[in-house]
């Protein structure tokens, strides 16, 4: 399976924006913006969390949310924000805000198939 990667823009509380490539993580929870991309639309931090990668290593990164506009869509979304040597990610709440999946087949992006219980 490959990657994939879709450009994003995004939107900080004072209107400035910065472009993202992000990587399409369905394994991520929260998006990831690097430290240059929140510095740039003057993010600051909401609230501190902590997150267990891959490996079992356990980090600490802040917490904010800018508007996403992704070319399928756009929304208010939380994000992480990242650190020196952090790369972007687009993770699975954002893309449940903005009702969009990943397929893995044709490594795009699509509308989510709402299901009613």
């Amino acid at each position: 399976m490959g990657f994939t990667y879709i450009e994003g823009t995004v939107t900080g509380p004072n209107g400035k924006q910065a472009t993202v490539e992000l990587l399409v993580d369905s394994g991520a929870r929260y998006t990831l913006l690097p430290e240059s991309s929140w510095k740039q639309i003057e993010l600051s931090p909401k609230r501190r969390m902590t997150f267990t990668l891959a490996d079992g290593t356990r980090i600490e990164r802040d917490i904010s949310e800018c508007l996403i506009s992704l070319p399928q869509g756009e929304g208010h979304t939380p994000v992480i924000l990242g650190e020196s040597g952090d790369e972007a990610l687009l993770g699975v709440v954002t893309l449940e805000e903005l009702g969009l999946v990943l397929n893995p087949f044709q490594r795009s992006l699509q509308p989510a198939r709402m299901m009613l219980a």
